[in-house]
């Protein structure tokens, strides 16, 4: 063998070496951090202990607010909060509705309410002047941004009606962040005033549907999604201010919204849902890979560990799984929609 293929044999040697090396430390690296965020997922889960709402000032005579509070899970919001020793704003459209929950909620738990309807939708500046008349003189230490609307049925978005489109980014975004502009300053001033003992807490419904992309879903993917990256910035601006911010993520819960009756593994009750989101405030779930972000319902949260790790949310497959299951839903729907329609005129 001449010097110049000793030589060559030798190079070809190393890199062959440093490639399977290198791929062996990439391997490694992949398992212990998946090793790492799935016992997170666990102790997040099934280890860590309830929080203590004392933390954010429940038995002291503060406040919450909820927003879309007359059903279903801002129902539930309420209902407990009140139990844990919180006063309640009910903000939602019926006042029929919320004069009932603020009844039951005084008589079981013997907290205080106050009540403020309005339609969310119509985004008038008199709505957030209602809501900053009624709260400014109460010490307000948490915000459950819960109100929110969804697609009728799924819809191609250039199929879309306009009342629709303009609605749920009003009522997702617009409104959600109005809000917030109101009742953050209150409960900044809340946590300052009682000398930081305590803190304050932001809680806002995100979704599955703003988690993944969702074609056929696409205004109501896209508002809540706009509230992730919304919710996130906030949480590092608040959190010197003692106030934690977080986005819930939700899939499938049985409410008027998702038109969903019947529980399941995968679909719990407001109730089920909303104890889980409170017992895990501060927590990850299954949202580990995002900050200042929560999957709180066991299930949901596997969901959401399991497909970050498998395809990425924002991968062809995920997105055409989810452009054949919405499409699936509309052909359903439309075609029901039809025989009701067919049954009422015979």
């Amino acid at each position: 063998m001449s010097l110049n293929q000793l030589i060559s044999s030798i190079k070809d040697c190393d890199v062959s070496q440093f490639l399977i090396y290198g791929v062996l430390l990439v391997g490694v690296f992949k398992v212990t951090f998946l090793t790492l965020n799935t016992a997170s997922l666990l102790f997040d889960l099934f280890i860590l202990p309830s929080v203590n709402y004392k933390k954010y000032g429940a038995k002291q005579g503060n406040w919450a607010v909820v927003t879309g509070a007359s059903d279903g899970i801002g129902k539930e919001y309420a209902l407990q909060l009140a139990s844990k020793g919180l006063n309640i704003v009910l903000i939602s459209r019926t006042q029929s509705k919320l004069e009932l929950i603020a009844t039951d909620i005084e008589t079981k738990y013997k907290v205080e309410t106050k009540i403020i309807a309005f339609d969310v939708s119509t985004d008038e500046s008199t709505n957030y002047d209602r809501i900053a008349e009624t709260i400014k003189d109460l010490p307000v230490t948490i915000l459950i941004n819960n109100v929110g609307q969804s697609h009728s049925i799924p819809v191609p978005f250039l199929e879309t009606e306009d009342k629709e489109l303009r609605d749920i980014i009003t009522i997702n975004n617009t409104a959600t962040l109005k809000i917030t502009q109101v009742v953050a300053p209150i409960i900044a001033s809340t946590v300052a005033k009682q000398s930081k003992k305590i803190r304050g807490l932001i809680l806002t419904m995100g979704s599955f549907g703003g988690l993944l992309p969702t074609p056929y879903l696409a205004t109501y993917s896209g508002s809540k999604a706009f509230l992730q990256a919304w919710s996130s910035a906030l949480a590092g601006e608040l959190k010197p201010q003692g106030i934690d911010v977080e986005l819930i993520i939700s899939y499938l819960v049985t409410s008027a919204m998702s038109k969903i009756r019947r529980t399941s593994l995968l679909i719990p009750n407001p109730k089920q849902f909303v104890k889980a989101t409170l017992n895990g405030v501060g927590r990850r779930n299954g949202a580990q890979e995002r900050y200042a972000t929560n999957t709180p319902y066991w299930t949901h949260a596997f969901m959401h560990f399991g497909i970050e790790q498998a395809v990425g949310v924002y991968s062809k497959l995920a997105n055409t799984l989810n452009y054949d299951m919405h499409k699936s839903i509309r052909t359903r729907a439309l075609k029901k929609a039809a025989r009701l329609a067919a049954e009422k005129k015979d």
